[in-house]
């Protein structure tokens, strides 16, 4: 399988969109790297499994895009969403929800911390590639 890297994106000369995921299903978050990948202009910058692990790495690798679930083996999305929100962090990133609780309720706390998009892992994740695909294209936006 043919991935577009950095250093692709380099020569290029475009800005890749840097994808950080906060995912603790190994198949899902597998399937997710392995199809947003081929994404030209994405790369991902990393990932982490719960709130705690997320809470260390997101500090330390610069990303545009936070994608999460909302349940986490340790931790969960809206509470890694508040602890970012009190601390202004990350101020600039594009925060994307993507989870089987789909409720208006977590949908309402998403917005409250900044979320902009909202997909239904069971249904959407074609509209969240799309999205993605938007963005990666090098839009003024990102």
């Amino acid at each position: 399988m043919d991935h577009t890297t950095t250093s692709d994106i380099a020569k290029s000369g475009a800005t890749p969109l840097r994808i950080f995921l906060v995912e603790d299903s190994a198949a899902v978050r597998n399937l997710m790297i392995d199809t947003l990948s081929e994404i030209p202009g994405v790369v991902f910058a990393g990932f982490a499994e719960g709130e705690g692990d997320a809470l260390k790495k997101i500090d330390a690798e610069p990303f545009d895009v936070l994608i999460l679930d909302i349940e986490l083996k340790e931790g969960n999305g809206m509470s890694l969403l508040r602890t970012l929100a009190e601390a202004h962090k990350p101020l600039n990133s594009l925060k994307i929800i993507f989870s089987n609780n789909v409720s208006n309720a977590f949908r309402n706390a998403g917005a409250k911390y900044g979320v902009r998009f909202f997909f239904d892992k069971s249904s959407e994740f074609t509209q969240l590639r799309d999205l993605l695909a938007a963005l990666g294209t090098g839009l003024p936006d990102h």
